[in-house]
């Protein structure tokens, strides 16, 4: 596995910055004329602010780009292609900038593998469908006493080996949105939606043949919530949520499987 896809939308959508198209029954009408009416009635409620009043969807972009690499962790969720394999990533990862990560990776319906990196520790514990996914081009044997020795049981590794470093771009913060500082961008505002409850505003951004949609925030920070990317060679979709949050990288109860002593 590789980070590429997930620089694709994570970094380039970022970096350009295309924000998200509204979904069915989550854009709301335009209130210019209540609005008016409202105010001028004290027995109506006020109309509530334009977000992001007279800001261009560039500047919008860049607003989103700033909060969003300024938080200290954040969940990347998503299902994303991959370049190396041909198929899909699937993501559900808290993630921080010390390094730290928790939750799940998996490949495309072909197995999953729950994760908790934490200090110079990676803790994986991988699901039958992975394991023999793994272990294609062995023998039906050798793929058998894998999953009999792996499938459902805690494992732990030195984060510098082999195969903890294949997740190490998953479990960095820095990494994941390295070079989305640089931001340029020329998106035009969209209309209004919401992202997992959460109101948001969308925008579009094009570049070549590639197309974005991203929502942000309109809401406290103006987070970037989500990215789709909608044309191009690496389609998929991404949400962002529990900014600033703690990585919960408590070590997993029970026995665990010391690989770095197996493997000696």
């Amino acid at each position: 596995m590789r980070r590429t896809a997930l620089a694709a939308l994570c970094i380039a959508a970022a970096a350009t910055a295309g924000l998200t198209g509204c979904q069915p029954g989550q854009d709301k009408a335009d209130s210019t004329s209540s609005a008016s009416s409202a105010s001028a009635d004290p027995s109506k409620p006020a109309a509530k602010k334009e977000p992001f009043a007279g800001l261009t969807g560039g500047e919008i972009a860049d607003r989103a780009t700033k909060a969003t690499t300024g938080a200290s962790s954040l969940r990347v969720k998503g299902d994303i292609p991959d370049d190396e394999s041909g198929g899909t990533i699937s993501l559900d990862v808290l993630v921080n900038k010390k390094g730290e990560c928790a939750g799940t990776i998996g490949m495309g319906g072909k197995g999953k593998a729950d994760l908790i990196k934490t200090g110079d520790l990676v803790y994986m514990k991988f699901d039958e469908a992975l394991l023999r996914e793994q272990s294609e081009g062995e023998s039906k044997a050798d793929a058998d006493a894998a999953v009999a020795m792996l499938a459902g049981k805690w494992t732990k590794s030195k984060a510098t080996g082999a195969d903890a470093k294949e997740f190490e771009d998953f479990c960095d913060l820095g990494s994941v949105l390295d070079g989305a500082e640089d931001t340029a961008s020329d998106a035009s505002r969209g209309k209004a939606a919401t992202v997992d409850g959460v109101p948001a505003i969308t925008l579009h951004e094009k570049d070549g043949k590639d197309r974005y949609t991203l929502y942000v925030a309109t809401e406290g920070k103006p987070y970037l919530l989500r990215i789709d990317s909608t044309a191009g060679a690496d389609q998929g979709s991404v949400t962002f949520s529990d900014f600033d949050e703690p990585v919960p990288t408590r070590k997993p109860a029970g026995d665990i499987l010391d690989l770095d002593n197996l493997g000696g």
